[in-house]
């Protein structure tokens, strides 16, 4: 296949640059404790510091593969699929949503909303990022808004963008894991004091799982 017909495909969304895929427990948000699919799409410039999966940033580097060998693989393994990057949303995922769906598969997406959204979603996880913030529209679609608490600036930026969504968004704060023992008490303290947040923790990373 020539560089033009896989660019033309991936413009599609019939290739996506994988970054990797793996069967784990959901471990943060509205749907922690859940066994899930993971499809970990590369390319991201959002560019948080605190980033905790770098490698997905050049998508370059991630081969193009096919969106159908993506479902036949995730297929085996959950009806429950999550997408993540990277930003999913730098790529078309009406394809691979369709396909997904076709599959009878619940379909989750972890996205900063700073892309347009696409693709048929029945959870979508919006995490705001400071440097490219989310476009209008996914804030009246998103399931649950799930902010990373690194400083406490970001408990400020967390109620602007809450007040943005629609009423029935689960509300969540999450500390940045590497400075979680001095965040975590004040997020404790921030929750019992406005109780429509909830608190997520990466409990995969107590788990030692993927």
């Amino acid at each position: 296949m020539t560089k033009e017909a896989i660019a033309s495909r991936v413009e599609l969304g019939e290739l996506l640059p994988l970054m990797e895929e793996f069967y784990t427990i959901q471990g943060e948000g509205h749907h922690t404790g859940t066994a899930a699919y993971f499809i970990r799409v590369g390319g991201c410039d959002v560019g948080c510091h605190w980033c905790d999966v770098k490698e997905s940033w050049d998508a370059a580097i991630h081969p193009p593969t096919e969106a159908a060998a993506i479902v036949a693989n995730a297929k085996k393994y959950s009806k429950t699929i999550v997408v993540t990057g990277g930003e999913p949303l730098m790529w078309d995922m009406e394809h691979l949503t369709g396909l997904l769906k076709a599959e009878g598969m619940q379909v989750h997406i972890e996205t900063s909303g700073a892309y347009e959204l696409t693709g048929n979603w029945d959870w979508i996880c919006l995490s705001p990022k400071k440097r490219m913030l989310p476009k209008p529209r996914i804030y009246k679609e998103a399931n649950e808004l799930k902010v990373i608490i690194y400083n406490k600036s970001d408990f400020a930026f967390a109620e602007e963008h809450a007040a943005k969504v629609n009423e029935a968004c689960e509300l969540y704060l999450q500390p940045e894991w590497s400075v979680r023992e001095k965040m975590t008490p004040l997020i404790v303290d921030y929750v019992m004091a406005n109780p429509q947040w909830k608190i997520s923790l990466q409990t995969h990373k107590y788990l030692n799982i993927p």
